[in-house]
């Protein structure tokens, strides 16, 4: 298996998968040998990131710019509609919705109530995108991800 090794001053192994490419970093003077291992003890774990990263970056290739400026078009107007929706159900309120190309967030909220969604959550089932819509609204009652915001 291909991997690239990182080496820092940091105190334990990890490993990522960074576009379909397995990135080992490693805290100065890690044999090889121990490094080899890690990579073996999680095969498994390695395969699947892998495999899940391959599926995602097959689903955004090939999008032309016509085609992205439409998805953000999309975008605006569903999750608007979705997050006027479903505050009201809440009961709360949020500021403004902006449309944003991330790639590794879906979604956030900032303390001041205003929300950013990726465009890309046009490329996913209605069921992930309205899971987003109540997360991030979730946030207007809890800044963060404690116990109490997932009650």
């Amino acid at each position: 298996m291909d991997y690239e090794i990182i080496y820092s001053r940091r105190k334990t192994l990890s490993l990522c998968i960074k576009n379909t490419r397995l990135i080992v970093r490693a805290p100065l003077g890690t044999p090889k040998r121990k490094i080899e291992e890690a990579i073996n003890s999680h095969r498994e774990w390695i395969e699947k990131h892998t495999e899940r990263q391959k599926i995602k970056e097959e689903r955004f290739v090939g999008l032309s710019d016509k085609q992205i400026a439409e998805l953000k078009r999309q975008a605006r107007k569903v999750l608007s509609a979705k997050a006027e929706y479903y505050s009201a159900l809440m009961g709360v309120d949020f500021g403004r919705i902006s449309i944003t190309s991330a790639k590794t967030r879906f979604g956030s909220c900032s303390s001041k109530g205003n929300i950013a969604f990726s465009y890309r959550l046009m490329l996913y089932p209605e069921a992930a995108v309205d899971y987003v819509v109540v997360h991030e609204l979730a946030h207007r009652k809890e800044m963060n991800h404690s116990k109490a915001f997932y009650k």
